[in-house]
């Protein structure tokens, strides 16, 4: 999966969110439940996005980090409504998953950045000494 296509699959997945908040219930904790899965939810792709503007290779990696983190926070949002019953575990399956898979993804990405990080800082070090 390239750049853009991880973008644009982490605003569809804030847009989803969206679409599931919009239908839950009309009471104070769906909607403070709501609340905060949606600025989790968002964030993932926002976070992802400032993250492919990294201006190092350490930015890359914190930022992807935060994504990863509003991930897993988004799994956790969606685990309180299926599990308080104010959405159906039906409905949030499809984006349970796609939290779970993005956190994988995300987790993969940051493992394969900080090794090339390691790996050229080597290099780097390699260059010193031999000069």
């Amino acid at each position: 999966m390239n750049k853009q296509e991880l973008q644009k699959r982490t605003k569809d997945f804030g847009l989803r969110a969206i679409r599931l908040i919009d239908s839950l219930p009309r009471s104070n904790s769906a909607s403070i439940i709501g609340r905060q899965l949606l600025r989790s939810a968002t964030s993932v792709g926002a976070n992802y996005r400032s993250a492919c503007r990294g201006r190092s290779k350490a930015e890359f990696i914190a930022k992807l980090g935060i994504a990863l983190e509003e991930a897993d926070e988004t799994h956790y949002w969606l685990e309180l409504l299926i599990e308080s019953k104010l959405v159906s575990q039906q409905a949030a399956n499809p984006l349970l998953s796609e939290a779970n898979q993005l956190v994988a993804i995300l987790t993969a990405s940051a493992k394969t950045a900080r090794s090339n990080q390691k790996s050229a800082i080597k290099n780097h070090k390699s260059i010193l000494r031999s000069s």
